[in-house]
């Protein structure tokens, strides 16, 4: 993915998943991310029901660098296997997000995430 593009999230249709759905846009033939991976990514995040965009790291115009270990369960598991160069679509349910209930904004949500890996080490 030499030139990247701001992917649009495809709202899925019916009810929100309760389990993790992992779907890969573009399989990458970089590097691979495993779970104590830190990664370089562009990601858009949209509230499953509202179809709102809660955070996007290509607003901010660069990419972000995170310990895998350090992010939400969905990410620390949907993210490992995944090549740079590659594109994918997490749906997180809440539990694996922001908790069923809390303070965050976002708990009780389920999130979609589409993630560009850019790099890993």
């Amino acid at each position: 993915m030499s030139e990247l593009e701001r992917p649009i999230v495809e709202m899925p249709e019916g009810e929100a998943p309760t389990e993790l759905q992992i779907r890969d846009i573009k399989v990458g033939d970089g590097a691979e991310a495993t779970p104590g991976s830190t990664v370089v990514v562009h990601y858009v995040g949209v509230d499953f029901d509202s179809g709102e965009e809660f955070d996007s790291s290509w607003l901010r115009g660069e990419p972000i660098q995170f310990p895998l270990k350090g992010l939400i369960a969905g990410w620390q598991e949907g993210i490992p296997g995944m090549r740079v160069g590659g594109r994918r679509e997490l749906v997180i349910p809440p539990r694996m997000a922001y908790g069923e209930t809390g303070h965050h904004q976002l708990a009780g949500c389920t999130l979609i995430f589409v993630i560009d890996l850019l790099a890993v080490s």
